[in-house]
């Protein structure tokens, strides 16, 4: 029996004056999938987060996280409920140590007492065990990438947006990364994952949304997704030469 959808989005839009930066998208994630979500510069994939996430407010539609109507919470609030997000350009506060970066994430849903401990442990569990008091301006890219997705575990979340967390990084340096969300998606977490790094993208999502233009496109299995014609124009125009 299909268990019910951890996350529905229902028709979705935001409207800036007369232009539809997303306009009437659907869709759901089931408990412990990973859907991917691709489509070309522009084309509305961060403010989609930004919408389900609580950053931007809707001009219409509805987000529901285990059935209740989350539309309108501020993002505080849905990360209480168990959905966080990452950012496309790493969000992190200068002055503190990647523990208390960490940590501070913790806060959100456990006393300060028990906030320094998980946070810890969240940094284990990403590679960064050993880290802890180096400030993020001394992490690789790599590594930033990496304590993006700590501060998401300390949140003990049910649902992870990840938006392009591999970009800039080499093949080889999206292992790490690749790994730490193998893991979680094992332990039942949901992941929603904005990538323009196609062969990651293909490797670990369960389900592929293409958009486009603000509008959803096409939705399927990965190899069906790559196939599609309507997704080959939206990256590549009319036609391709061989």
């Amino acid at each position: 029996m299909t268990r019910p959808a951890v996350l529905e989005i229902d028709g979705i839009t935001k409207r800036f004056g007369g232009l539809f930066a997303v306009n009437n998208v659907s869709f759901d994630v089931r408990p412990g999938e990973i859907l991917g979500i691709i489509g070309p510069n522009g084309a509305g994939k961060t403010t989609l987060f930004g919408l389900i996430s609580g950053f931007i407010p809707p001009s219409a539609g509805e987000v529901r996280l285990d059935g209740a109507r989350i539309t309108g919470l501020a993002p505080h609030a849905l990360v209480r409920r168990g959905l966080v997000r990452s950012f496309q350009i790493v969000q992190t506060f200068a002055e503190m140590t990647s523990l208390e970066v960490v940590t501070t994430a913790a806060l959100a849903r456990r006393p300060l007492r028990e906030a320094a401990d998980y946070a810890a442990e969240a940094l284990r569990r990403v590679g960064l065990g050993g880290k802890e008091t180096l400030m993020p301006s001394a992490l690789s890219l790599q590594d930033k990438k990496l304590l993006e997705v700590a501060k998401c575990i300390a949140t003990d979340p049910r649902v992870i947006l990840l938006d392009e967390v591999m970009a800039g990084l080499t093949l080889a340096e999206a292992e790490a990364p690749l790994a730490v969300i193998g893991d979680l998606n094992r332990q039942g977490v949901s992941f929603v994952m904005v990538e323009h790094v196609m062969p990651v993208i293909m490797r670990c999502a369960t389900r592929m949304m293409v958009i486009n233009f603000g509008e959803k496109i096409a939705e399927g299995p990965p190899a069906e997704i790559v196939a599609d014609p309507r997704v080959v124009e939206a990256y590549f125009g009319d036609h391709v030469d061989a």
